[in-house]
């Protein structure tokens, strides 16, 4: 490389600016430029360095990196040049990126990610269409925000984003990395988006489920996050318990509906969080109430269709069990939007913000967005040498 010549630095810095349109990341930080050579009448040679040299995005590079360097005032000509990376490369470059094999980097104790793992008792509660549409809040308000659909056998998740059937995850040849599926500004993983058909069944024994969530953590290249919500399967089950085991330092958000005999299962929900050391921050009540106008008075009233106080009990419960505040986050109100949003796979939160349901949404998300974080309970490494 000619690291003298007055244009390297030029050169270097546009290079800095050419990303990675799979990855997100510059080609020079990925230590994908293997030489920049420059000769005497200022042409620049460039060599780069793919995954594999199959690599469909090689006109992509050469383009980029063409104009970027193109670009700069002295350069008269531009030539990349294509090679592949060796095995050992590709290992490095993985590791940078995603870590050791199987590492899950959530859980690690330099982990900045708020990890919120949604739950609840009970199916039929709205919880999956609660994360999908709190995710979308939060993407609205400027955060990085992934999404994992942990329903093994229950996911709604690509219905509910209008994930067509044939988009799914695609992965980094050679690399053992895969690339999660984007819509409204979230990356997400579900088992329903690797399956050949929606329609088609999932007959897993409990260990495969496990090893299929243990790969939505540590096998797919999710970038810098600031949240990722994890839609948990109802009740208390494995999935539950392997998640805990495998990221215990995740916060959980409890949701239930209004009537109290949701609330001791949905109770149960939170209770086995604390029990795998992760914090319950909150619960939120779904399909709190109805706004109707009459048909005599033409006022609006609001009509409690399944009951009333059953998310105040539960957070009120749940703080005195765990001895910590528990705090009623949300209640959100039932509304015929809300339905017809998830069959049409557009969330409602980012159609009509105006929605009472919206509204909730997108105050939880502000809330959870201007938030301190609570150390209370985290395993923190202390050196007292």
């Amino acid at each position: 490389m000619n690291e003298t010549h007055p244009l390297y630095k030029d050169v270097v810095n546009a290079l800095n600016t050419v990303m990675d349109p799979e990855l997100g990341r510059s080609i020079t930080e990925l230590k994908m430029v293997e030489s920049i050579d420059i000769d005497d009448d200022s042409r620049v040679k460039v060599h780069i360095l793919l995954t594999t040299p199959a690599c469909p995005l090689k006109a992509r590079f050469t383009s980029d990196v063409t104009e970027a360097v193109g670009a700069i005032d002295g350069v008269s000509g531009v030539e990349v040049t294509m090679g592949a990376m060796n095995p050992e490369q590709r290992d490095s470059l993985r590791n940078r990126l995603q870590g050791i094999p199987n590492d899950i980097p959530f859980a690690r104790e330099d982990n900045l990610t708020q990890v919120i793992a949604i739950a609840s008792g009970k199916g039929g509660v709205g919880k999956s269409s609660l994360t999908v549409n709190l995710a979308c809040a939060l993407a609205e308000q400027g955060f990085n925000v992934g999404l994992i659909d942990a329903d093994i056998y229950g996911h709604s998740v690509p219905d509910l984003m209008g994930i067509a059937e044939d988009d799914g995850p695609t992965s980094i040849e050679g690399m053992e990395l895969i690339l999660p599926v984007e819509a409204h500004g979230i990356k997400m993983m579900s088992i329903g988006m690797m399956k050949p058909s929606r329609d088609q069944v999932v007959a897993w024994r409990g260990p495969v489920v496990d090893r299929a969530v243990s790969q939505f953590l540590s096998e797919v290249f999710w970038g810098d996050l600031d949240f990722l919500l994890i839609d948990l399967p109802p009740g208390t089950g494995d999935i539950a318990i392997g998640l805990g085991q495998k990221l215990p330092n995740a916060e959980v958000i409890v949701v239930t509906t209004p009537q109290h005999a949701a609330t001791e299962v949905a109770e149960r929900a939170g209770t086995m969080a604390a029990m795998l050391t992760q914090r319950v921050i909150g619960v939120v009540e779904n399909m709190s109430y109805l706004e109707t106008t009459c048909p005599h008075c033409s006022k609006s009233h609001r009509v409690d269709v399944f009951g009333s106080g059953g998310g105040s009990l539960i957070a009120a419960n749940l703080s005195s069990r765990l001895g910590y505040d528990v705090p009623l986050l949300a209640e959100i109100p039932l509304e015929p939007q809300v339905r017809m949003a998830g069959d049409e796979g557009k969330p409602f939160v980012i159609q009509d913000r105006s929605h009472p349901a919206a509204q909730a949404v997108w105050a939880l998300a502000q809330r959870l967005g201007t938030r301190k974080r609570n150390l209370a309970g985290t395993r923190l490494k202390l050196d007292l040498n």
